[in-house]
């Protein structure tokens, strides 16, 4: 069988050195994604006093550049360079991260955010596509692997090392501090190859890339609207992709209204500590990576398998907790002690849906597309995120915080159960397609 051809291809991903400059540069970009959250928060909510709107559209600000922009940044990283689309991007938020320290009215953060958030979503799919350019297939999905760690690490340690920053040396140095972290990242990319160094063998890739990459080699470049919907259209033809997408959708959804309606939950026990909600988050944070650095070792479970058990786990967490905190009539540290433990194997079935996704993904995705389909990707999770605490805030006025979470994890986990069962059954098709095939070549 022919094999990627690369003066890498064969080393471990560890002596690949074009990788780990990336996830280095990718680290501390994704570390200054995050060590600014905490600072803005201090900033417009307690020095300022912003009103809850006020703090709504801070949040709003940040993701709907992700939401409309998603697609058409995603074109720009199948069309430029990638490594100098990432250079670009942290360049240009060294100097909007900058300006932070000078805003003193909240509608300069308003436009300092978005400005920012249209630089992460070119950052991403540029990434995501490099990593396609510079590792060889076999090696993807131990690739894929480290990168979601490395993300997961920098949602827990950026806005905790933020908030240490803000106690200790105020919020303007964890600006200066935040905008250095681009800039450092930036030097480090210049030392990655700007031209891939993974030349695929015509004979193994897929016929989807073969179609596809014949058809980058004979063609022009379409415009860049019909470009952005090729890429849109691929994402909808890869197999497993399309519902998978949509049960991770959902499954963000479910828990972004979890997320967001935890502390009026907590509330329903008399005598919480204080605390419990950072134990949770933490708690969570750690389970996720446990299951973002475990999950290639299951090579006998399938992408698809994993999804649907992540997601099942994940509902009867949420469904969980909405049950013990209606039957359980004090919070003594029992109660802390299940909750914090439930919110652990949450974690879990968060990176259990996640990584396998991005695994699927890149293994599917031609490389020639990376870039639309991740930012296509990345916009449809940033509407699940800004829906999740919308529809969370309508069921819990509705019917109450406590149903509101069981109805959501029976959901959530049928949601996963029919995922699985809808994926045995197209396995099982395909299966009798192929005997019933064999039996007529046989005859």
């Amino acid at each position: 069988m022919t094999s990627d051809l690369t003066f890498e291809g064969q080393r471990p991903l560890k002596n690949n050195r074009s990788f780990v400059t990336l996830m280095v540069a990718q680290g501390i970009s994704n570390l200054g994604d995050w060590l600014h959250l905490l600072a803005i928060l201090t900033l417009v909510g307690i020095r300022w006093n912003a009103t809850p709107w006020e703090i709504t559209f801070v949040t709003l600000s940040a993701a709907l550049p992700i939401l409309l922009t998603g697609p058409f940044a995603g074109t720009l990283a199948d069309r430029l360079n990638r490594k100098w689309l990432m250079i670009v991007a942290d360049g240009a938020r060294i100097i909007i991260v900058g300006a932070l320290i000078f805003a003193d009215q909240i509608w300069h953060v308003y436009i300092l955010l978005v400005l920012k958030s249209l630089f992460d979503v070119i950052f991403s799919p540029a990434k995501n596509g490099k990593l396609k350019e510079i590792v060889p297939r076999e090696q993807l999905a131990q690739a894929v692997s480290i990168s979601s760690v490395i993300e997961q690490m920098s949602k827990i340690i950026g806005p905790a090392l933020g908030g240490l920053l803000v106690a200790a040396f105020g919020i303007t140095w964890c600006f200066v501090l935040d905008s250095a972290s681009f800039l450092i990242s930036g030097i480090i990319l210049l030392w990655i190859p700007g031209t891939r160094v993974i030349q695929t063998a015509i004979h193994n890739v897929t016929e989807v890339e073969e179609e596809t990459a014949g058809d980058v080699r004979n063609r022009s470049k379409g415009s860049f609207w019909k470009e952005t919907l090729e890429g849109i259209r691929m994402l909808a033809s890869l197999p497993h992709v399309g519902t998978s997408l949509i049960l991770l959708a959902s499954a963000i959804l479910f828990l972004q209204f979890a997320d967001s309606q935890t502390v009026v939950l907590f509330r329903q026990l008399p005598g919480i500590s204080s605390d419990l909600l950072g134990w949770c988050v933490a708690a969570s944070g750690a389970g996720t990576l446990i299951a973002a650095m475990s999950v290639r070792k299951w090579k006998h479970a399938g992408h698809v398998l994993k999804m649907g058990l992540g997601t099942i786990l994940m509902g009867l967490v949420i469904g969980g907790a909405g049950v013990i905190v209606g039957i359980w009539p004090h919070a003594g540290l029992g109660a802390n002690l299940l909750l914090v433990s439930l919110f652990a194997l949450a974690g879990v079935g968060i990176g259990f849906a996640i990584v396998p996704f991005q695994i699927l993904l890149q293994e599917q995705t031609p490389e020639a597309m990376t870039g639309r389909v991740f930012g296509t990707v990345g916009s449809v999770m940033t509407a699940s995120n800004i829906m999740g605490p919308v529809v969370g805030g309508f069921m819990v006025t509705s019917f109450g915080v406590v149903p509101a979470f069981v109805c959501s994890g029976i959901l959530m986990t049928l949601l996963g159960l029919i995922y699985l069962m809808k994926r045995s059954g197209e396995k099982a098709d395909l299966t009798g397609s192929i005997e019933a095939k064999t039996m007529i070549a046989g005859d």
